[in-house]
């Protein structure tokens, strides 16, 4: 007999494994589509800053990473580009760390184990028939385009480049950020509480990525090094340099019917993008990934998982919950990209203002950290 299914998940990347294990905890039937992927020869250097929401989510699924490869972060210092700047500390927030930042192929690793011992998830290699189609294919999906769906993208005058950087000085679990005209540098600590490597992403205008991706190891560093003023002492390159671009989108409709085919949901990436600034892109993906799992899990017995009424409640919870976050994000990103020297003035005023704020950087804290209202 042919196997039936609740719902199929187009996208086997991190979002794509938490739904598929969120969903067969329901005792839902999933089809989770894998394609294979080229990386002979390239070492992933991607590490993602994930708050205590996303932690609690992967601990429920047993997919959390150990201890080497989610580093806490203690403390947090954001500079500006005069003499501005705003630090969190876990202590002061009361809570063991403010964030972790976790190492991608570490996290895929654990996923992907979970999912081979869940009987209710089977990996296949293109897409199967299901009531619902999730699509958690990032934000160049195929299928969100097979599927007509519109994607409004409004791209930034800039590139990430990420890298990782062998420090001459410990890390102390201290997240770095610097937001200048420049680019936005943020130096990210790895290898646990005594690790001596971060993770770079700099974000910087478009038509200076050729010139740092092309230049010399000793050169880029000792950018970065200027930039992060000898806060690690000296730089060392430690992998290879990669770069996107970097745009801020959202998709016309999250939801739609194919007819006597069923349902298709959008989830992650390829529902929204947010410049990577706060790190929040991974966090918002997957809650959404636990609303949707939510929604379903709550329907009436009669209703299928393709219901649309199912769909667009969570598409509204979603979207009305992204809407503030993509708009500081997108504001910030304006602000710090201006040269004139009155701005530079009034951020750096801001920046102070929002260090000495008591309640407001407290709330807004524990907002990034998903832990409270």
């Amino acid at each position: 007999m042919a196997q039936t299914f609740d719902i199929c998940i187009r996208g086997a990347g991190i979002v794509g494994h938490t739904l598929a294990l969120l969903l067969a905890r329901e005792r839902l039937r999933v089809a989770l589509v894998a394609t294979p992927v080229a990386t002979a020869g390239h070492h992933d250097v991607r590490a993602y800053a994930l708050n205590a929401a996303s932690r609690q989510l992967l601990e429920s699924l047993r997919s959390w990473p150990d201890a080497q490869h989610a580093t806490a972060v203690r403390h947090m210092e954001v500079h500006g580009d005069l003499d501005g700047s705003v630090h969190f500390d876990a202590q002061a927030q009361e809570v063991d760390a403010l964030a972790w930042i976790v190492d991608v192929p570490a996290l895929e690793t654990r996923l992907r184990e979970a999912v081979r011992y869940q009987p209710q998830v089977e990996v296949v290699d293109a897409p199967v028939d299901a009531p619902l189609v999730a699509i958690c294919e990032g934000r160049a999906s195929r299928t969100r385009a097979e599927f007509g769906v519109e994607f409004a993208v409004t791209p930034y005058a800039q590139h990430a480049i990420a890298t990782r950087l062998a420090c001459e000085l410990p890390h102390g679990e201290t997240a770095r950020q610097w937001l200048a005209p420049e680019g936005i540098l943020a130096l990210l600590p790895l290898d646990g509480p005594l690790g001596q490597n971060v993770a770079v992403v700099w974000s910087i205008a478009q038509e200076n990525v050729s010139t740092w991706m092309n230049a010399d190891p000793e050169a880029f560093t000792q950018r970065l090094q200027d930039i992060s003023q000898g806060n690690l002492g000296r730089l060392t390159l430690a992998s290879e340099r990669v770069e996107w671009p970097l745009q801020q989108a959202m998709a016309e409709r999250w939801s739609g019917s194919l007819g006597n085919a069923g349902s298709w949901v959008l989830v992650g990436d390829a529902a929204h993008n947010v410049h990577p600034l706060a790190g929040q892109g991974l966090n918002l993906g997957l809650a959404d990934a636990q609303a949707l799992a939510r929604v379903l899990q709550q329907r009436d017995g009669w209703r299928s998982t393709g219901d649309l009424r199912l769909l667009r409640r969570y598409e509204r919870e979603r979207k009305a919950a992204l809407a503030p976050m993509g708009l500081a994000l997108d504001g910030l990103q304006q602000l710090f990209t201006r040269r004139e020297a009155p701005l530079q003035a009034l951020r750096n005023w801001g920046m102070k203002g929002f260090e000495h704020s008591g309640p407001i950087k407290a709330w807004m804290a524990r907002q990034a950290m998903g832990i409270g209202t």
